[in-house]
């Protein structure tokens, strides 16, 4: 179980996010939502230990920052982040150690041929592309046998196969009775994933939603709905930002489109 309860962080004088909570259960796979600016990223750094905050985590009744908590905890970045002078499987063989991990023969080559890296397993670091190192850190997170864990774009870069595991591992996950939280903005890529989903806006919870309570409508309209922003005006904005971004760099193309919902891009 994962339990954010009355968090608040402030930059200087912003306030990022206002006393949120939310819960996801054993055996559930929540999604974090909302358009950019929101505050998910703030909430994501709190799960994470990455930034000090007001208000309590606790991760299967303990709290986050505890030892105890880190050991049963996996977190899998948007932006994957390796050692450029270790290899694939030294990066395995890394976490077995930092975690203490007793892993049993072969689940590494598993894991590895799961992820189609069993080949790559003596590239360094350094010599792979971002779809490459996002599968490294999902096996490494997969390789502690989470009770929970945080899932940050976890699709971004990856090719269909690998989207396609991904997504068996979380109803894998979900049926051992592991918490599952992904934030992400391809909700196409998790509709038939979610249990209950968390609409963020301006540092607040808008709403909490399960499956049983919307029935069959979908995500995406959802999302729409609760954050009062109309999709026609989304879908216009998002096409001109792919114009746009004909000819244009970087941040140049995201500052185009000042306006965007972040549905589609992976930015907040």
């Amino acid at each position: 179980m994962l339990e954010v309860i009355d968090l608040s962080k402030k930059y200087g004088k912003i306030q990022a996010v206002d006393h949120v909570s939310f819960c996801v259960p054993d055996g559930t796979v929540g999604i974090l939502l909302g358009p950019n600016g929101t505050g998910k990223s703030t909430v994501i750094k709190s799960i994470t230990g990455l930034v000090r905050y007001t208000g309590q985590i606790r991760i299967q009744g303990i709290p986050s920052r505890e030892l105890a908590a880190r050991r049963i905890f996996a977190y899998v970045p948007e932006i994957p982040s390796l050692y450029d002078m270790l290899t694939v499987r030294e990066h395995m063989e890394f976490i077995i150690r930092a975690y203490g991990v007793r892993a049993q023969e072969g689940e590494v080559d598993a894991l590895l041929a799961r992820f189609e890296l069993l080949d790559k397993q003596d590239k360094l670091g350094s010599e792979l592309s971002k779809g490459m190192m996002q599968k490294v850190s999902i096996c490494a997170a997969l390789l502690i046998n989470p009770q929970v864990i945080l899932l940050d774009e976890p699709m971004v870069g990856l090719d269909p196969a690998a989207i396609k595991e991904l997504k068996q591992v979380v109803l894998e996950l979900k049926a051992r009775g592991a918490t599952v939280l992904i934030s992400t903005h391809m909700l196409e890529m998790v509709k038939e994933l979610w249990d209950v989903t968390f609409v963020m806006n301006e540092g607040h919870i808008l709403g909490s939603y399960t499956r049983q309570q919307v029935g069959n409508e979908d995500l995406e309209e959802l999302f729409f709905a609760v954050t009062g922003q109309a999709k026609e005006a989304a879908d216009a904005c998002a096409q001109g930002c792919a114009a746009t971004d004909v000819g244009l760099q970087g941040g140049a193309a995201a500052d185009a489109c000042p306006q965007g919902t972040g549905i589609g891009a992976g930015g907040r």
